[in-house]
């Protein structure tokens, strides 16, 4: 199987990804936290690491302030739900995945004011666009860093500067850039970053994490245990304890912690500068195939791995369809969990045809996706 979708879950995944999530289940697999015996400590040393190792890469002060959530939309609800309340004003895009604007819509019932700023047919927003929108009561900006439709780099420093200029907390989704694209808080001037563990950053499915800069209180979404101030019936009021009630995925969070090594390790620019070259040369060739549409900005400097595509009027789910049973390619097809980023770009009766590339793609690879397409576009 040629894998490509990699927006979805990057797969294969790090063999010391895999080897330390087993080592956990299989040699300490207890409840970090709750328990002053050898296996405890060792699980509950295992979630600090990567809690650091994850503060490095996006350059937050204090680990403290990084919260262990189950994936990105975990993440995204907890900043938007545990910040916005009646009256709140919001600004976002309509490139957004659904787990950014499903929540918006959830509120907008509940009194908060959305506004949803349009990009253009390639995907792109105006950061102008923005900050024309700025009401008196406008609490957030929310919006993504790269589209998981059209792969379009948003501007998020210029839109973290119109934020700190107008003292409105930032909200990033870094869904698709997370590993691959350098993302620096402090520089960027991001008050919230949600992020998922499974993605570009290589660990397993149900991790992610939310940053929550100092100053920021956000309202918790559960509560339970957390192992600390066991002795209160009250949820305890510091970080990250607050936000993290319950017994964490332990095993997946250090295998986390060793995709965020080998992506440190390998070097965060060589990985993108890899699935940047992938992504220019299938961008290339696929210009040059009769009935083939491509979205997005087609320049890699605007660009992300993720390219998406449609022949002719077909179907995309009928083109997925044969790159699966035919080609043995893993492709993303249909709306992408982004109804209103179809409507931006003229796609959404059709939907896509959505290839999107990981560090462990080749070249080879690239070209039997081609030759795939190439030849399907001869027969339909």
């Amino acid at each position: 199987m040629i894998y490509f979708d990699n927006a979805a879950t990057s797969f294969p995944k790090p063999e010391v990804v895999y080897n330390s999530t087993l080592e956990v289940m299989r040699e300490y697999g207890a409840n970090p936290g709750r328990a002053g015996h050898k296996l405890a400590l060792r699980a509950g040393r295992g979630l600090y690491e990567t809690r650091d190792i994850l503060s490095r890469i996006f350059n937050i002060k204090n680990p403290m302030n990084l919260i262990f959530t189950y994936n990105c939309t975990d993440s995204l609800n907890l900043g938007i739900k545990g910040l916005l309340k009646k009256g709140d004003h919001v600004i976002t895009t309509s490139m957004e995945h659904n787990s950014v604007l499903r929540p918006l819509k959830h509120l907008e019932r509940e009194g908060v004011e959305v506004t949803i700023i349009n990009g253009d047919t390639k995907g792109r927003i105006d950061s102008l666009d923005i900050e024309k929108n700025i009401r008196e009561n406008t609490k957030m900006i929310i919006m993504t860093h790269i589209s998981n439709l059209t792969g379009t780099i948003m501007p998020v420093k210029k839109v973290g500067e119109i934020a700190k200029k107008h003292g409105i907390i930032y909200m990033v989704d870094g869904a698709q850039s997370a590993g691959v694209y350098d993302i620096d808080v402090e520089d960027m001037n991001i008050d919230l970053l949600a992020f998922p563990g499974h993605k570009g950053l290589l660990g397993p499915q149900g991790t992610g994490g939310l940053y929550v800069r100092d100053g920021i209180q956000l309202k918790e979404l559960k509560e339970g245990g957390t192992g600390s101030s066991s002795d209160s019936l009250y949820q305890p009021d510091i970080m990250p304890d607050k936000y993290e009630s319950g017994t964490p995925n332990a095993p997946g969070i250090i295998g986390l912690g060793n995709g965020v090594n080998y992506i440190l390790e390998k070097g965060i620019s060589n990985i993108r500068e890899h699935e940047e070259k992938l992504t220019s040369y299938f961008i290339e060739e696929l210009l040059k195939i009769d009935g083939v549409k491509i979205y997005g900005p087609l320049d890699i400097k605007e660009q992300a791995p993720v390219v998406s595509i449609n022949i002719r009027d077909e179907d995309s789910s009928e083109i997925s369809y044969i790159l699966d049973e035919e080609y043995d390619i893993a492709v993303r097809s249909g709306l992408h969990c982004a109804p209103l980023a179809h409507k931006t770009i003229g796609t959404f009766k059709q939907g896509v045809i959505r290839f999107s590339f990981g560090v462990f793609n080749t070249y080879e690879e690239i070209e039997l996706g081609i030759r795939a397409i190439k030849e399907i576009s001869k027969e339909v």
